[in-house]
């Protein structure tokens, strides 16, 4: 396993035992002795301790989804991709320990400090809109038949008069 695969998989389980997963739970002590026998495996000898603490009926379900999501090697996003996105959510969270292990991650698969600043960037714009669509309680409905025609615009940065340095904003109404 490479040294990004053993950091996206301890990244995973600390995001899990924090913050509780859902998935296929096995109530079976056995199954989890197992797990964190594959878990120590992978991890080069030994598993970090929060993994002892992992409730025993979550850990296998956990296990299986990082498996197969970070160490499977066949989906669909490269491992950069899935570190960026996983620290724009863990920044919204907040969770220090995912922040952390993400950025870190990120590194390692090749992302530079500007893509990082701007996935966190882009999770922040999502939480800003979110937080006034929410806030303002702007009817659903409404806003899918005003925004639906967006898909078939052109991109926000090839609209004249949307807001960069010395140029007015779009006027919308």
């Amino acid at each position: 396993m490479s040294p990004v695969q053993k950091t996206i998989s301890a990244l995973l389980l600390v995001a899990a035992s924090s913050f509780g997963a859902s998935g296929a739970f096995s109530q079976d002590t056995a199954a989890a002795d197992q797990t964190r026998a594959a878990i120590a495996k992978a991890m080069g000898g030994s598993a970090p301790g929060f993994v002892g603490s992992v409730a025993d009926a979550a850990l296998p379900g956990l296990w299986g989804q990082t498996v197969a999501l970070e160490m499977g090697g066949d989906t669909a996003l490269d491992t950069k991709t899935k570190a960026l996105i996983s620290l724009a959510v863990a920044a919204q969270i907040p969770c220090q320990y995912c922040v952390w292990m993400d950025t870190n991650t990120a590194k390692q698969a090749g992302a530079t400090d500007q893509e990082i600043a701007e996935a966190v960037a882009v999770a922040g714009l999502t939480r800003n809109w979110s937080t006034n669509f929410y806030g303002l309680q702007v009817d659903f409905e409404t806003f899918k038949k005003e925004m639906g025609s967006m898909s078939a615009t052109p991109p926000l940065k090839s609209l004249p008069g949307v807001l960069r340095a010395g140029q007015p904003t779009m006027n919308v109404k």
